[in-house]
């Protein structure tokens, strides 16, 4: 059985404060089951590879804008989009973006530390902070957030925009994600990517999140687990419907092995 290894399990009825991240959020909201198993017994989803061109996109995206934060002054891509904002500076913010320390809140009706890492922040003419998300992919056609399954997307900008309140800040409703796509109509590599950048507007609501953290406590302090969740794709939960589906296999071939062995004539002995 493979377990988490980062951080103790969750005890009901613990007085100490529990550590939740942006990510476990959006487990609970993909599959409770996962989630409690997670949270309580550590035993979490099997890790896929790391994205390691995005995580690359992404540190030269920060880079990018913290030269004009430097310079206080409005990035192209603001410009272009008619964005009255710069790149907004803060003592902070470095913190804000390490993924282990994020922006953070003490959720005081259920004693959890909710946090998240942005991955930058504006501020425009008024004052207000906008939340702004990096995303990269590679697709034939033009990039967008409008399929299902990038609801998590929103709800991750919404996630920030609410720790961000928390906080004190007068926060815009509207985000912006930074979403630039590799070509893939050139011909050939030659060591070389090129890509278009796309500035997409969304407007958050981040009414959900408060209940939502009441329900994730809930299920976190109940000794039965939760039923199966979906899949962000459709159907149910496919790292759920994976296990049943092997451990119903493993427990019919042992109790195959054992009928088998039960029906063997025994040798007399010698």
């Amino acid at each position: 059985m493979a377990y988490s290894k980062r951080g103790a399990p969750y005890r009901p009825g613990q007085t100490e404060t529990h550590k939740l991240s942006r990510s476990k959020i959006e487990l609970f909201m993909q599959c409770p089951r996962c989630f409690w198993l997670d949270v309580r017994l550590k035993i979490g989803r099997p890790s896929s590879p790391p994205f390691n061109i995005n995580k690359t996109i992404d540190e030269l995206f920060k880079k990018e804008f913290d030269h004009y934060r430097l310079k206080g002054k409005p990035h192209p891509i603001m410009t272009d989009n008619q964005i009255k904002a710069v790149p907004y500076s803060h003592e902070k913010l470095d913190a804000w973006r390490a993924n282990f320390t994020g922006v953070s809140t003490i959720h005081l009706p259920t004693n959890l530390h909710i946090y998240g890492a942005v991955d930058d922040i504006w501020v425009d003419d008024e004052g207000k902070l906008i939340v702004v998300d990096y995303k990269a992919t590679s697709k034939a056609r033009e990039v967008t957030i409008d399929a299902d399954w990038q609801i998590s997307y929103k709800r991750q900008l919404e996630i920030y925009q609410w720790l961000l309140r928390q906080n004190g800040f007068d926060v815009s409703d509207t985000g912006y994600f930074v979403y630039t796509n590799a070509r893939i109509d050139l011909d050939g590599f030659n060591d070389h990517l090129e890509f278009a950048t796309k500035l997409i507007p969304y407007t958050g609501n981040g009414d959900w999140v408060e209940p939502t953290i009441m329900k994730m406590k809930a299920c976190m302090d109940n000794e039965d687990m939760p039923p199966i969740g979906e899949a962000a794709m459709g159907g149910q939960c496919e790292y759920c419907m994976y296990a049943r589906s092997r451990t119903e296999l493993t427990i019919n071939s042992l109790q195959s092995g054992r009928r088998a062995r039960l029906a063997r004539p025994k040798q007399n002995a010698k």
